[in-house]
């Protein structure tokens, strides 16, 4: 529960009795150097939830610099919690717990705290992440569904390699049939949310059932235009003397969200990390925002897809 109008040790409680910090450092870089800064400065900011994914590629550099910056400032392993992503390539089940295993030899760790199916799509299974047919059409893999990926992953949580499982990119009409037929259910979802996307229904669902409802592209992934420079958002900063995005995380952290934010400079994490509330006619105001708009089409994953046709 977040506990005072100061969002930075905010936390929100997962049904395995975890506890996961409410502002969160997104690892989705590009660069190796920046991925490992970027973190090293996450850490020396106040960051301790951080969110990885095999996609990603980087899985490695942000392990190293967990290793150094936890180390450097006497930082224990159960002090930070770590969520990593089952890629496409891997929903078979007999894929799952191996995938798992190489995300944890990566990020140098023994468990994780939250494992998350990356998006509800089964790509071609290999070690080939964007598997696409002569005509660069993604070639899935019927055989496998969504439900069997989730039972492997439930076989994860009772041999104790990660301690809660999730979903990321999901939709709510994909969600409510796997919660049903769910063993172990979902602990926790991630998509991207934020004032031109609030996903209100989805919220009212995890809230009813105890999912932790976790925001990416808080700020609308950054895209101009787009809420960063939203007038009704500018007012308010400039009212509260705080920037955009410190308007746009606390808003979505007073909603009961989690949040994810990628920070790539020490001074832009300091800032991002650096929230509070909002007065209650700021919050509304936000709230009555009336544009709607979606960045990432992961949801729609397919060809053309979100995922480029591979240039090499």
């Amino acid at each position: 529960m977040i506990g005072s109008n100061d969002f930075r040790s905010g936390t929100v409680a997962l049904r395995d009795g975890g506890h996961m910090p409410v502002i969160g450092f997104g690892t989705l870089i590009a660069d190796p150097a920046t991925t490992v800064s970027a973190t090293r400065d996450a850490i020396e900011a106040g960051y301790r939830h951080f969110d990885c994914a095999e996609r990603y590629r980087n899985e490695r550099e942000v392990g190293a610099a967990l290793e150094s910056g936890l180390s450097a400032r006497g930082i224990a392993r159960d002090a930070i919690f770590a969520t990593t992503k089952l890629w496409n390539s891997n929903h078979r089940p007999e894929r799952v717990g191996r995938a798992l295993d190489g995300s944890l030899e990566r990020l140098g760790l023994d468990y994780l705290d939250l494992y998350l199916v990356h998006t509800p799509f089964a790509f071609q299974a290999g070690d080939e992440q964007d598997p696409r047919d002569a005509n660069g059409n993604v070639l899935y893999d019927v055989s496998v569904t969504l439900l069997d990926t989730w039972h492997a992953m439930e076989e994860l949580v009772d041999r104790g390699r990660c301690r809660a499982i999730g979903f990321s990119d999901i939709t709510l009409s994909e969600l409510q049939p796997l919660y049903d037929s769910a063993k172990n259910k979902p602990a926790a979802i991630q998509v991207e949310s934020h004032p031109y996307l609030p996903e209100t229904e989805l919220l009212a669902y995890c809230n009813q059932r105890g999912i932790v409802f976790t925001a990416f592209a808080p700020l609308g992934h950054g895209i101009r235009p787009g809420p960063l420079e939203d007038p009704v958002i500018a007012r308010i900063a400039a009212r509260l003397e705080r920037t955009p995005a410190q308007v746009l995380l606390a808003w979505a952290v007073q909603r009961g969200t989690a949040v994810l934010t990628t920070p790539k400079t020490a001074a832009r994490a300091r800032e991002n990390f650096d929230i509070s509330a909002l007065p209650s006619d700021a919050f509304d105001e936000i709230n009555a925002i009336e544009t709607r708009q979606r960045f990432n089409e992961v949801v729609k994953t397919g060809s053309p897809g979100f995922i480029p046709p591979s240039t090499a």
